[in-house]
């Protein structure tokens, strides 16, 4: 019997909501519950993927190859359990999908509406596939009021009234701030966000109540009595050190007692928190550490790296050292001389992005790391950047480049335009639609013996995600690899480039897919553990 947990939002956007789904999903899975965590997305908007990383922040691409929104990134992060497709939607899909189907006639000559055409193809995509799960999550995005979460909330009224309240459960999780003018917490905003609620027809079961501090008793009663919420089930969430401390704060507040109680789960099965407790004390209490800089694109929205930052942090725990993040505009480089601004860093990280713009930079800072023998990691558009770097300045071919940016004498990278995916060839053309058009999701790797990916992994067999439309020419490998480029990392066919290397440098890796959609705090990413490792390395030298 599968249970579903509805988890909406009010006041502003960017409380966390999908940090309290997911840590609500690590607390389900201490008490040996297996689980689904599923993202409701109200924008018109297909997938996130032609969305500008400084708008929407990053794209997080699952194995079977879905763009989707960055929530779903924390869920995996905090339970381990892989994301597919049918685990983000947004209205965008539903209204095409709805469409498609009036086209086709399935609604036999009906009136097509929001209710119930609309609200009932949301309510398929929250059950469909459950699997083994005996809970699914559900987060709905954005803010209640929206009017776009509309369609979304009458969807979750509807199906835990289809179901019994024995079998939903609605969170709201809100903000509760404290004005430092009158040195009180103020619990107005709260009773405005569940009076909106309430009048879709949703009675909360649990708040969540966000603050920058603990939420005082008398204020949480104070909820209780003017939202109609045992006093209970009003959970304090305050600002945390660390994200990977919010499952057990919550815990510490009595959130996963009180789903329990509301299911009429008893005996409560014990939580396991141990690793938890492993995981936050070893940033609490690193042994030292390093400084990496990140050279990017969208530096001035955070989340578009939000995956990476967390892997770095990751490859910290692995190591036992605190990973200070030195966040870097490549276009800076373009004008100033790098060593002002790296030279005293201990490793180098150069990350994916799209287009022209900074791209100069960004070969500015491989070239730097390259010289200095400073440990680099390119991933993605950073890896082709470090090759384009090489040809230049190692192999002499002076006018390599890329032809994302237009017509290129030597096209060192060039446009993709067929590959194989398990047995079939995927096709695209350079004036095709943009959205879901790139290679994506899970593909195979060959990794060489002998070489850093091969110590990293410990294998010859890898399996990583991908985002990109644009690939290293490997009729270039030649005259690369006579220059000192090690081809370290190919797909199974010999013809993608996946890992490069230079095997005269203390570490210096590309690689073409995103190896940081695949870590988590109990299992950091060896390549990210190894490149942290090497960044120790060259702290102990300066």
């Amino acid at each position: 019997m599968t249970r579903f947990i509805f988890v909406t939002g009010g006041v502003v956007s960017s409380l966390g909501k999908g940090l309290a789904t997911a840590a609500l999903g690590a607390l389900l899975q201490a008490r040996g519950f297996k689980i689904r965590l599923r993202k409701l997305d109200p924008y018109l908007n297909v997938d996130p993927g032609t969305m500008s990383p400084t708008q929407h922040g990053e794209v997080y691409v699952t194995d079977d190859g879905a763009e989707t929104d960055l929530d779903l990134g924390h869920y995996e992060r905090f339970t381990g359990v892989a994301a597919r497709k049918t685990d983000n939607i947004t209205t965008g899909r539903i209204y095409s999908e709805v469409i498609a189907r009036e086209r086709r006639g399935d609604y036999l000559g009906s009136t097509v509406q929001v209710i119930p055409h609309v609200t009932d193809a949301i309510k398929a995509f929250i059950s469909a596939d459950p699997g083994e799960a005996e809970f699914i999550l559900c987060e709905i995005g954005g803010t209640v009021g929206d009017i776009e979460s509309l369609p979304f909330l009458e969807a979750i009224r509807q199906k835990a009234n289809e179901v019994g309240r024995a079998r939903a459960m609605f969170v709201h999780l809100t903000l509760v701030p404290y004005l430092p003018a009158v040195g009180e917490i103020k619990t107005k905003t709260t009773q405005h966000s569940v009076k909106e609620l309430l009048s879709v027809g949703i009675q909360p079961d649990v708040i969540l109540c966000r603050s920058d501090r603990e939420v005082p008793l008398d204020a949480r009663k104070k909820i209780s009595l003017f939202c109609n919420v045992p006093v209970e089930s009003v959970i304090s969430l305050p600002d945390v050190n660390t994200i990977y401390q919010v499952p057990l704060t919550l815990h510490d507040h009595g959130f996963d007692r009180q789903v329990c109680r509301h299911f009429g789960i008893d005996p409560e099965p014990p939580p396991t928190l141990a690793q938890w407790h492993w995981i936050v004390d070893r940033i609490k209490h690193p042994e030292s550490e390093v400084t990496i800089a990140v050279v990017g694109k969208y530096t001035n929205l955070l989340d578009a790296y939000k995956s990476l930052a967390e892997a770095l942090q990751h490859g910290g725990i692995a190591n036992n050292v605190k990973v200070r993040l030195n966040w870097l505009d490549s276009q800076i480089f373009e004008s100033q001389d790098a060593v002002h601004y790296l030279s005293d860093v201990q490793g180098i990280l150069v990350p994916g992005g799209f287009g022209e713009r900074g791209t100069e930079g960004k070969i500015a800072a491989a070239r730097f790391a390259r010289e200095h023998k400073i440990p680099y990691f390119g991933i993605c558009f950073g890896m082709q950047m470090a090759v384009i770097e090489a040809a230049r300045n190692l192999a002499g071919i002076t006018s390599a480049g890329s032809s994302e940016f237009g017509p290129v004498e030597e096209p060192v990278v060039g446009l993709l335009m067929e590959w194989v995916r398990g047995n079939t060839v995927e096709r695209r053309s350079s004036d095709g639609d943009l959205g879901g058009t790139m290679r994506l999701g899970a593909y195979p790797c060959l990794i060489s013996e002998g070489t850093r990916a091969f110590e990293a992994y410990r294998s010859t067999s890898i399996v990583e995600r991908h985002r990109h439309r644009y690939e290293v020419n490997i009729n270039f490998r030649p005259v690369l690899e006579k220059a000192g480029l090690v081809f370290s990392g190919l797909s199974p066919d010999g013809v993608l480039p996946e890992i490069v290397e230079l095997a005269t440098h203390p570490w210096y890796v590309g690689v073409q897919f995103h190896p940081e959609l695949k870590s988590k705090p109990f299992e950091p990413h060896p390549l990210f553990t190894a490149f942290v490792r090497a960044a120790i390395a060259r702290s102990r030298l300066i």
